[in-house]
């Protein structure tokens, strides 16, 4: 199967009207939110498609590199081509990160080429669904976290995941206002990557380890990131006391990083991006070392569908006590609660995904098996610029996020 031609389409959606939330020490604006739809074309007319970085770096590295590498090329075994492709280009880990990206269409159009799934080219399912918690709460009052979290339950998810960081105090109240809200039978995940990006208000060694074992009273399913990413020690320290479930992960720059933190066991949950972390290979790499050390594993998810699905299929081929959760992030519409608009990331699919009592029914079709609706690169064209910034209160700055989760501080400052 000759490779006719790599694309990669940047799309955004601009909210009606820009959102901004308060939180301890700063504040944060969402303007849009992006995405990127890759399309390989095979010359017997078969497509693959893959999920990418949301900006404009990513789409560069495509272009000028990776699409005419490919293209020309005869695929029939995607791991062969990855080989040929780091030869030639050299130790260059962003290029890596990209290719691993299109690389899920590769699978993608092997998967249709040979009539099976791509879990079965991953290794083969061992079960056809996997568990997902539902994921927005993002800096608002503890009473509206708590009817979102109720909603969240109402629409059949079994987990809830918010963004903590309104203050110490009102975290904690946040935290007992949602387990009152949803029983004590419903997952909570507490996502506290603000608390060290507060600048002069970040939250203390001390005041993290009180919260942990105030958090430990509501029986939560994991508290996520409270430390800078690359504090494996802390992070350890942490889970040495032995009060909650600690996650991280999606924010490692590379192989080295993700396997000290394994090994080192600093953490319950590992936490991975396929999209701009490595994609398949790198989690492949990772989850034998998770299991033989005894820990989880749990997808990042942070855009559309197609990067639910693609993630999805990897899941599978493990089982339950390895990998045990896969992010579903919950946009707002009319009719359903999330935490903003977001439209393109359900809209790039056809047909909505399957989803059974907080579960997603992984599709068995050829390849990702699902149909993407092409349309979404007219209705939705690319907004040049950072999708959301946190200003921050002292120091007095201002940082710029775009679609890259794999640094701490994402963007440039503004």
């Amino acid at each position: 199967m000759r490779l006719r031609s790599v694309q990669a389409h940047l799309l955004s959606y601009p909210l009606p009207e820009p959102i901004h939330l308060t939180y301890h020490g700063g504040e944060r604006t969402i303007l849009k939110r992006d995405a990127m739809l890759i399309r390989v074309e095979a010359g017997n007319g078969l497509v693959g498609y893959a999920p990418g970085q949301g900006s404009e770096r990513a789409k560069q590295g495509i272009e000028s590199v990776i699409a005419p590498f490919l293209e020309g090329r005869t695929l029939t075994d995607p791991d062969a081509l990855r080989v040929q492709f780091l030869e030639a280009a050299g130790p260059n880990l962003d290029l890596q990160k990209l290719y691993c990206a299109v690389e899920i269409a590769l699978y993608d159009l092997v998967g249709k080429a040979k009539g099976v799934p791509v879990s079965e080219l991953l290794g083969g399912r061992v079960r056809d669904h996997i568990r997902l918690y539902g994921s927005a709460g993002m800096y608002m009052a503890p009473e509206k976290y708590a009817e979102e979290a109720h909603a969240i339950s109402r629409l059949g998810f079994r987990a809830y995941k918010m963004r903590s960081g309104i203050g110490p105090e009102k975290d904690i109240e946040t935290v007992r206002r949602m387990r009152d809200a949803v029983g004590p039978d419903f997952d909570l995940m507490v996502d506290a990557h603000t608390w060290w990006r507060m600048g002069d208000q970040n939250y203390v060694r001390k005041t993290i380890d009180k919260m942990a074992e105030d958090l430990a009273g509501y029986n939560i399913a994991w508290l996520e990131e409270p430390l800078p990413p690359e504090d494996h020690a802390g992070y350890r320290r942490l889970k040495e006391m032995d009060l909650v479930s600690i996650a991280s992960g999606e924010h490692e720059p590379d192989d080295p990083g993700y396997l000290h933190l394994i090994r080192t066991a600093s953490v319950d949950f590992v936490q991975m991006d396929i999209v701009c972390q490595g994609g398949y290979p790198s989690a492949r790499r990772m989850l034998p070392e998770i299991a033989s050390n005894g820990l989880k594993f749990a997808f990042h998810s942070w855009g559309t569908a197609l990067e639910v699905v693609a993630a999805a299929h990897l899941g599978i081929c493990w089982p339950e006590p390895v990998v045990e959760w896969l992010e579903y992030p919950c946009y707002s519409t009319p009719s359903s609660a999330g935490m903003y608009p977001f439209p393109l990331a359900s809209e790039v699919l056809k047909e909505p995904l399957l989803l059974d009592h907080g579960d997603l029914l992984v599709p068995t079709g050829p390849g990702l098996g699902v149909e993407i609706d092409e349309s979404v690169i007219q209705r939705y064209p690319w907004i040049p610029g950072p999708w959301s910034f946190f200003m921050i209160d002292s120091p007095r700055e201002t940082r710029a996020v775009t679609a890259d989760h794999s640094e701490p501080w994402l963007g440039d400052r503004a």
